[in-house]
């Protein structure tokens, strides 16, 4: 009994959506544009793939993380999970279906058409320290922050994506892997091998990203795994014992080539001096006396100077600024007997080239590979 009322509700969930269009297929996920019959709003439907190398019970660990966080973290800086449900002939493969958001902040990053003031890289690190703050309260480590996992909505709000490599902390003796990270935001103890870490990694990124707002270009982009701590002591100076009392006794330190420190107001001559001591304090090589998330809104920075800018007025590319039309459609329900297409029944509407475009930014947004 309880087991049909299960197939019923889940029948009545994935009969809600209506699928657009395919729009991109990677090893462990296909990912579908979709609309909500019941309001018309978009969405993302992500469907994990089953009896892929690397699984647990035939689904891939990274896509059950993704759906064990999305599941609990529920915040408006974080990607909503709208519904999941089932599908396929033995009811195995999941679909996860998330909110429909149309750009990153990558792309707004590599905009040159956009100007930043100051009080616009306010807004988005707010937005991204009140997120992973919330992350870490709620002891998830995400692992993966950068540009290109930071999502942003039709309404200029940022948010937290791809949760394929977060992990639980809190535990001291706990030993995790230190391929974690994509190279360019990757803190120095994950590349000299440390196991045993904490959040001070997504901190680490963080403060990469702030500098990457600021400058308009990645801080910290080394060639290779290898070359990438030459590169963050080309940048901040080679650390001492006084710097980082504990990395020589990590798996993989050696003696490296020593840099002089540099002072950041060279580079970043436009910074306020509460920027700079926000940039530095995340940027501390030892873990230990890095700027915590929890202490990361009260630093000076956001407390004084410009006020954030409204999300709403956040410079984005033209082509993610919904239109009078598709705002209408965002919030009018569609008629259950209307066509998914937008065109009369049987016939078949051709795409224009703003519409390819936005399905692939979509596909590439939600990190279906």
């Amino acid at each position: 009994m309880a087991s049909r009322e299960t197939q019923e509700l889940n029948d009545k969930v994935r009969s809600k959506y209506e699928k657009i269009d395919k729009i991109g297929e990677g090893t462990f996920a296909s990912v579908f544009l979709a609309r909500d019959a019941e309001t018309g709003a978009k969405v993302a439907i992500k469907k994990l793939k089953v009896a892929a190398a690397g699984t647990r019970d035939g689904i891939d660990i990274t896509a059950m993380r993704e759906f064990k966080f999305l599941k609990e973290l529920q915040h408006p800086n974080i990607v909503a999970l709208l519904d999941v449900f089932s599908s396929g002939a033995s009811t195995q493969s999941i679909n996860l279906v998330l909110e429909y958001l149309n750009t990153d902040l990558e792309a707004i990053i590599k905009d040159r058409s956009l100007l930043f003031r100051e009080s616009d890289i306010k807004s988005w690190m707010n937005m991204l320290c009140r997120g992973i703050e919330y992350c870490h309260r709620n002891w998830c480590l995400h692992r993966d922050l950068k540009p290109g996992n930071l999502l942003v909505s039709p309404s200029g709000e940022l948010k937290i994506a791809d949760f394929g490599l977060a992990r639980e902390c809190g535990d001291p003796g706990a030993r995790m892997t230190s391929q974690v990270v994509t190279r360019w935001y990757r803190a120095p103890e994950l590349l000299l091998g440390s196991r045993a870490y904490s959040a001070a990694v997504d901190m680490w990124a963080v403060g990469c990203i702030f500098a990457e707002l600021m400058l308009r270009t990645p801080y910290l982009p080394g060639e290779s795994d290898a070359a990438q701590l030459t590169t963050i002591f080309r940048a901040l100076g080679t650390p001492t014992s006084a710097d980082w009392p504990q990395h020589q006794s990590l798996p993989l330190y050696r003696p490296f080539e020593q840099f002089p420190k540099q002072n950041l107001s060279l580079l970043f001559t436009a910074a306020s001096p509460e920027s700079l001591d926000f940039l530095s304090q995340c940027l501390r090589y030892d873990p230990l006396r890095r700027l915590r998330s929890s202490e990361a809104l009260q630093h000076d920075y956001f407390r004084t100077g410009v006020l954030p800018t409204s999300p709403a007025n956040l410079p984005r590319p033209a082509s993610s600024i919904p239109t009078a039309t598709e705002a209408k459609e965002e919030t009018l329900p569609v008629p259950q007997d209307a066509p998914t297409t937008g065109t009369t029944a049987g016939q078949k509407r051709t795409l224009t080239e703003e519409e390819i475009a936005k399905r692939r930014r979509l596909a590439h947004l939600v990190a279906f590979s």
